[in-house]
């Protein structure tokens, strides 16, 4: 079995050396606990690593998903003051048709917007009232088709529409009805007298994020712009485009088109401290899952290092044979990559199925923990997101294998500086 230099690199012989060592029982000199330990630990911590990659984007998503589908991405107001009071934009017909013109706005809604105090069934809460058109509220996606929903939003200029969270607080359900009370109401000669108001709820929806549907109330915008005595004005403009995560672009073509006394505000400003939040979040759970790799990776170098103790007598006889140091290296080196590559292999299997089913099985969980484990209130949505993407599988598996390469290395060339001589010597 006399091999020279010109053997290729990863023969079959090598392979088959390999194998071999791995499947060997400790009777035989092998270290298959040690393998089956190392071989689990990768599996498990790549799937953990997928699994909070996938759970991070998805809640990214659905984050941001619930911002997009129930509000607009960007507002649009005008510096119009008198008296010290703003007046909001009186022509804002045709405001909206000029910022309509402007190339990526999908959509334009004037709205009527403030804030008052809900109350029925001698309960009561605080809430914000949107002022829109019924064909402007159904062009709102989540708010047009909710994750939930009770009674029709055809029957929207008959009454209010609130979220599930306003209807659960006061105790309400489609049909019934809602007092609304605004300091802010019929100016006499004795002051300003509280507005109180009494609508039928004809719709209630879930959007799915809690600071949503526990707040949001949207009305008529006639009979909101009469209710906030914003007659003939509108508070401001509600505008949605083609490509919302480069909003940022749109700032000066809008601004152009809305006039130089409008004021922009996107819905990157409004929740720009969560996304920065969830990106330091993003990377520190990356680096804490890489390192929990790494810890598993080590376990490689134990059962390669016992590999080669055990197996010294081996590596003797095999280099009196003609096995080069390289051949030798490529042997243990594959004995290690190959737990490596197998466990990366098992842990996206499991990851990835972790992800793409994880409703459920947080299921199961929850009634296991007889529920509660998900609060929306906490959380502002209403589900564990979790969403599978190729780049995420991609870093895992380069990461995991890299890890798991690298460090076989070590072991490997140790065993192949053995000295022939002193291994049979010291059998």
């Amino acid at each position: 079995m006399s091999q020279n230099s010109s053997t290729r690199p990863f023969a079959g012989f090598e392979w088959a050396i390999a194998w071999r060592y791995l499947r060997a029982r400790k009777a035989e000199g092998g270290v298959s606990v040690m393998t089956w330990i190392s071989l689990i630990g990768i599996s498990l911590a790549v799937f953990a690593l997928i699994a909070t990659l996938a759970v991070r984007s998805g809640f990214r998503s659905d984050f941001i998903d619930t911002i997009l589908g129930a509000n607009a991405h960007v507002t649009i107001y005008e510096a119009n003051y008198s008296g010290g009071v703003r007046k909001g934009i009186i022509d804002y017909e045709a405001m909206a048709e000029k910022v309509r013109g402007v190339e990526g706005v999908t959509r334009v809604a004037p709205a009527i917007r403030g804030q008052v105090m809900a109350s029925a069934n001698s309960r009561n809460s605080g809430v914000e009232v949107y002022g829109e058109t019924l064909e402007d509220l159904e062009t709102l996606r989540l708010v047009a088709h909710p994750e939930t929903s009770a009674g029709s939003l055809a029957d929207f200029n008959d009454g209010v529409a609130i979220g599930i969270g306003v209807a659960r607080e006061l105790g309400i359900q489609a049909g019934d009805y809602i007092t609304l009370i605004s300091p802010d109401g019929v100016k006499t000669a004795f002051g300003t007298s509280p507005r109180i108001n009494d609508y039928k709820v004809v719709y209630i929806f879930q959007v799915g994020r809690s600071d949503i549907d526990r707040t949001r109330v949207y009305m008529p915008f006639a009979e909101a712009q009469s209710y906030f005595n914003r007659e003939g004005t509108a508070d401001e403009l509600e505008v949605s485009v083609a490509d919302p995560e480069n909003v940022d672009a749109m700032r000066v073509p809008l601004l152009r088109a809305a006039g130089e006394r409008a004021i922009i505000w996107t819905w990157k400003d409004s929740s720009g401290s969560f996304l920065r939040a969830l990106e330091v979040e993003d990377n520190v759970m990356f680096v804490l899952m890489s390192i929990l790799v790494l810890i598993a990776s080590m376990n490689i170098i134990s059962g390669l290092v016992m590999l080669v103790k055990n197996k010294t007598r081996d590596i003797g006889i095999l280099r009196t044979m003609g096995l080069t140091q390289g051949s030798i290296m490529r042997v243990f080196f594959i004995s290690g990559a190959s737990i490596g590559l197998i466990g990366t292999v098992i842990g996206v299997v499991l990851g990835s199925l972790f992800a793409l089913y994880i409703d459920p099985i947080f299921g199961f969980v929850d009634r296991m923990s007889g529920g509660g484990v998900w609060d929306p209130n906490v959380r502002y949505l209403s589900r564990l997101p979790a969403k599978l993407e190729l780049k995420d599988v991609l870093s895992a598996v380069a990461l995991s294998l890299t890890l798991s390469f690298v460090i076989t290395i070590f072991p490997a060339r140790r065993a192949a500086k053995l000295d022939p001589v002193e291994a049979l010597r010291n059998e």
